[in-house]
């Protein structure tokens, strides 16, 4: 089983329960303390702006032992509870071997949605295992990987009426200092972008959107459909293009539970560096399977999750139970049912922040090559 972050709970749990003898004092807690009390012990209104950090503790099999600690801030314009609530998410770590990364994620609505801020930055070096390029490469034989990665990616789009948004979208990803590392037998034909590359997309996206708390999606729709286009003469090393689909849609069930669905579509043409092509697996979408372990140019994949938010039996801890499927493959007309790869799973919620209905969640996914685990803020989709 392969681990792929674990938050310290016992840890909190001990400085919580050191920071509880001072109740009556709560001005003699430690930071850490005081960090763990809010986290347990949330307090803030719906409208209030929130910001909470914890430390995580992880193993993964490239890495070794990793540890790190998350951030959570969360708001509404003008503190207003009827516009939607935005998140700022933070994840910096290192490892015994080295390694490090930072990680963040913004999905910012201005005040009535005028504008809509969606992106994500990854600055890390962090090894990788390389399978192969198709739907049908080998699990025992693998590359490791190691390189500095550094992904930029925004879209800025622009309300034009309710719940439709449009605007530009900006990729770009740089791969330097790689070593690949060829299995001891079997090794690997070099693929595209194997010794680095620079790749810089241009493009748009049109956004459909009615979600009022994205972390925590109880009832509403969200779909998009973007075009990035890379090429030589505009910075890149590389000259392809994307198009993604992703499509979410999201139904009550009864006063606690939600039944939610997901349908994404990635497919590329042109010469597409290894790191850029479409992927199974990670912790958003066939979890279960590690995240590259299929990769090619064209992917589609679906999952649908039950989750009951929270059980009826206590105020803050919930449940859920999922299932997904995806298949990758060099073209549209080259997919086959017979390459179609199902994982499923369950995972367990803790209510984070009551009154703006946020949950950690902790997640295990099962493949027929084993299980990974998933902790994170808020869910998958």
């Amino acid at each position: 089983m392969k681990l792929t972050r674990l938050i310290l709970l016992i840890l909190a749990a001990y400085f919580y329960s050191k920071g509880s003898a001072y109740a009556q004092q709560p001005e003699k807690r430690s930071w850490l303390g005081r960090q763990v009390h809010r986290l347990l012990n949330d307090t803030s209104s719906a409208g209030q702006a929130s910001f909470t950090m914890y430390p995580t503790l992880g193993y993964a099999p490239e890495t070794g032992i990793e540890v790190g600690a998350s951030a959570l801030k969360l708001f509404r314009a003008k503190n207003d509870t009827l516009n939607r609530l935005s998140e700022l998410q933070a994840f910096a770590f290192i490892t015994f071997n080295a390694q490090y990364g930072l990680w963040l994620d913004n999905a910012i609505y201005t005040d009535k949605d005028k504008w809509f801020f969606l992106g994500r930055t990854r600055l890390q070096r962090f090894p990788m295992f390389y399978y192969g390029i198709g739907p049908n490469t080998g699990g025992d034989n693998y590359a490791e990987v190691d390189a500095f990665n550094v992904v930029f990616k925004q879209r800025v789009l622009r309300k034009i009426v309710s719940d439709f948004f449009i605007g530009p979208e900006f990729d770009f990803q740089n791969l330097s200092s790689v070593n690949f590392k060829q299995p001891e037998q079997g090794a690997f034909e070099l693929p595209t972008g194997s010794s680095g590359s620079t790749n810089i997309g241009y493009g748009g996206a049109l956004v459909y959107d009615n979600r009022h708390n994205v972390l925590n999606v109880r009832k509403g729709f969200f779909s998009e459909v973007s075009y990035l286009h890379y090429k030589s003469s505009l910075g890149s090393s590389n000259s392809f293009n994307t198009v993604n689909v992703d499509v979410r849609s999201f139904h009550p069930m009864g006063k606690r539970n939600v039944l939610a669905w997901q349908v994404v579509g990635n497919f590329q043409t042109g010469n597409v560096p290894f790191n850029q092509l479409a992927m199974m697996g990670g912790d958003m979408i066939t979890r279960g399977y590690y995240q590259g372990r299929y990769r090619d140019k064209d992917l589609i994949a679906t999952q649908a999750e039950f989750r009951m938010l929270p059980f009826p039996f206590h105020k803050r801890l919930g449940a859920s139970v999922f299932a997904a499927t995806a298949v990758v493959a060099p073209s549209l007309s080259a997919i086959s049912a017979k390459n179609i790869r199902p994982t499923g799973g369950f995972g367990l919620r803790y209510l984070l922040f009551p009154k703006k209905d946020i949950y950690l969640r902790f997640d295990v996914g099962f493949s027929k090559e084993g299980a990974n685990f998933y902790v994170f803020n808020g869910e998958a989709f």
